[in-house]
């Protein structure tokens, strides 16, 4: 190892990597802990520690090479950047969309239940008249699949999504869980 760290380029890509890869992981436990998924959590921060340590040792024992603390910065930006892709992908939890629809007259809840989403919805009145309120809850996975499917029902759709803390009773707890959302991500897919 000694032989690899003398070599300043290969330093350097040590410096940057593991760097990358604490941050990524680091970024990754803290969503685990925050989804209340704590050995899921503590596993990764048990390989997030060890990268963190052999970052900061390699850059501590080389303090006299700029470069290596400028490697080591670069791959802690790389790392948030490449934490939060990695969360997308994983788009562990629900989200909660409210939708105003402009037209109240549009099969929207119809539509999206038939969908597999799970919908509550009611007659609101607006600034311009009378609105069609609906709320949607749904796996994260599916939230661009929701976007989609709402403006194709109404373009002028106003739309506001949030992460729901605590989620107790109703529709979920028994239906959803996504086997039509899935149905329906796969056919999407295959088109």
């Amino acid at each position: 190892m000694s032989h690899l760290i003398e070599n300043g380029l290969i330093m350097l890509a040590i410096v940057f990597s593991v760097n990358v890869i604490y941050v990524s992981l680091l970024t990754v436990r803290t969503i685990f802990t925050l989804k209340g998924k704590r050995y899921i959590a503590a596993t990764v921060g048990v390989f997030e520690i060890t990268f963190y340590t052999i970052g900061l040792g390699l850059v501590l024992e080389n303090l006299d090479q700029i470069q290596n603390l400028i490697a080591y910065a670069l791959g802690f930006g790389t790392g948030v950047i490449s934490g939060m892709k990695i969360e997308e992908k994983l788009a562990i939890g629900y989200i909660t969309v409210n939708i105003i629809s402009s037209n109240p007259d549009i099969p929207f809840t119809q539509t999206l239940r038939e969908k597999g989403y799970g919908v509550t919805s009611w007659y609101a009145y607006g600034m311009e008249g009378d609105r069609l309120a609906i709320q949607v809850l749904t796996p994260r996975k599916y939230e661009l699949m929701l976007y989609n499917t709402i403006k194709e029902i109404d373009p002028k759709a106003f739309i506001i999504a949030y992460e729901p803390r605590q989620i107790f009773g109703g529709f979920w707890v028994k239906k959803v869980r996504g086997s039509k959302l899935r149905r329906e991500e796969e056919k999407i897919q295959s088109e």
